[in-house]
């Protein structure tokens, strides 16, 4: 196919910045599933790995450069048959449990509370737990709570004491439960609602630690569930939930109850393409599946809006990604699959959406952190590399905590046998020294784009670039060659009357540093 160069323009105003974007945006999610913690994060003090008190040291340095900020443990699914007493106190007397959800495996416990406490201190990144609704008890959450913050003289504290460590560790981020419309309990919204009021008075502030409690929201485009939980659940909670994963070939049974409700009964049989074999149909699908993330944060703040109008309750994504079939010969229910170019430029248009709906978006977390979906990490022995999507995290750091800049954009769209998507991705934002940060993705795996980005008022006197692009849709890294997509100075960017000019080439995420 002739490459067609396009043109686009980008206009940004650098003194509309009302809103920040949370670093939180920029979580991940590590559950006990296939090979993300055991054999993938946690080796054990005894491994031949270089460790820390068990944990990967290759893996913490990788993922402090990407400067994670939140990680949700320990599900996802496995969460709501977890029971966290179950993985403390010593090694030798811990109950071993089977992994129902995750290929009936079975768990020695050996990463438990105190292992993940150790794993965020050593990321120097804000723990995210969630809790057991689905198979669990009040007083079990309470006592989890009571646990992990309290410092005074009780028995939860005395007992984290007797386990080695005195002082609490000030849990913030709670999530009450998960997919409680699914693996959770299969609960109706509003049987969930009166369920999250219940558990959410029991898990307790103790003295200075408030936390942040997190309500189990919908899959997808369940808006009946947010209504629900909105109206009456949402004065009680500080966040809610938003699950969704870039597929195709996803087949979801969606059946109303007689007063309703919608039932989601997902066909596990039903292949979602592989993550390496495949073409322009594919690519396209799983890019049309990204720009329906955009669709889905819209619908769900217009609900929270009606019932939170000072938007005090944050929309969390803590689950999202791409989703493929697990690539031949591992497990099914390991989840493991390799990550292309689709990916990068799929995590990086869900990266842009979520940015730019930093008013409501305030947290989100990628599935997941090693070895499972759209991972960040993969490993293989001692050996690991750093996928696309690992670079895309690398490439948008900057944008933490920076100040939401809007852009208007004129692009031709990109289309495929007759269908129409969005011919650019971009999120602006503006740091403390005032400097512009731009995160640019062109979907078209064809076609570059001729670019000028108006930046008003300012004189943008300098710019700098990175790009993570590669020759074809399918590269990906493997363990022969682990660097082949990675992040790539970016030059060709260059400063001029009003603004920059640049050359987006086809399937690629830019960076631009421009200092006003």
């Amino acid at each position: 196919m002739n490459e067609k160069i396009k043109t686009a323009k980008i206009r940004i105003k650098t003194d509309s910045d009302k809103y920040i974007i949370n670093k939180n945006i920029y979580g991940h999610f590590a559950e006990h599933l296939g090979r993300c913690i055991y054999d993938g994060i946690f080796v054990g003090k005894g491994s031949p790995i270089p460790n820390r008190d068990g944990i990967r040291t290759d893996i913490v340095e990788a993922l402090r450069k990407i400067k994670i900020p939140v990680l949700r443990w320990p599900g996802g699914c496995f969460a709501d048959e977890y029971h966290w007493k179950d993985g403390i106190g010593p090694l030798e007397k811990r109950a071993k449990m089977i992994n129902t959800h995750w290929g009936g495996v079975v768990e020695d416990n050996s990463f438990g509370t105190h292992e993940f406490f150790r794993l965020c201190e050593l990321l120097d990144t804000e723990p995210y737990i969630c809790g057991n609704v689905g198979s669990g008890t009040v007083r079990e959450m309470s006592e989890w709570i009571e646990y992990m913050n309290f410092d005074g003289e009780s028995p939860m504290a005395n007992l984290r004491r007797q386990n080695g460590r005195e002082k609490a560790w000030g849990l913030k981020y709670f999530g009450i439960g998960n997919e409680n419309w699914g693996c959770g309990g299969r609960m109706r919204a509003e049987y969930y609602a009166d369920l999250y009021r219940h558990y959410a008075t029991y898990v307790r502030d103790y003295g200075n630690y408030s936390l942040f409690r997190i309500a189990a929201g919908p899959r997808g485009s369940n808006y009946h569930w947010t209504e629900v939980l909105m109206r009456e659940a949402g004065d009680f909670m500080d966040g809610l939930g938003l699950h969704y994963y870039t597929r195709i070939g996803d087949k979801v049974v969606v059946k109303k109850a007689a007063d309703g409700n919608e039932i989601y009964l997902r066909d596990e049989s039903a292949s979602r393409g592989s993550a390496t074999e495949f073409g322009e149909k594919e690519w396209f699908g799983i890019m049309k599946a990204s720009w329906f993330t955009e669709e889905l944060v819209v619908n769900h703040s217009a609900i929270m809006d009606k019932y939170d109008p000072d938007k005090k309750v944050a929309l969390i994504v803590d689950e999202w990604g791409t989703w493929y079939d697990n690539e031949p010969g591992t497990n099914p229910g390991f989840l493991y699959q390799q990550n292309t170019m689709r990916d990068a430029v799929s995590a990086a248009i869900s990266l842009n959406i979520f940015n730019n709906h930093c008013d409501r978006v305030r947290m989100a977390n990628i599935a997941q952190t090693v070895n499972v979906l759209q991972a960040m990490i993969l490993t293989q022995g001692e050996k690991m590399l750093c996928t696309p999507t690992y670079h895309v995290f690398d490439l948008f750091a900057p944008h933490q905590d920076s100040r939401l800049l809007p852009a208007d954009i004129d692009v031709e769209n990109y289309t495929y046998l007759g269908e129409e998507l969005p011919g650019l991705s971009v999120s602006a934002s503006k740091n403390k020294d005032g400097n512009i940060f731009l995160t640019i993705a062109n979907p078209d795996p064809s076609n570059s784009i001729e670019l000028f980005v108006e930046i008003r008022p300012g004189v943008v006197k300098k710019v700098g670039g990175s790009i993570v692009t590669s020759g074809n849709m399918q590269d990906f890294n493997d363990f022969d060659y682990p660097d082949k997509i990675r992040v790539r100075k970016f030059d060709t960017a260059r400063p001029g009357a009003g603004g920059v000019t640049a050359t987006i080439p086809p399937m690629s995420i830019i960076s631009l540093s421009c200092v006003i």
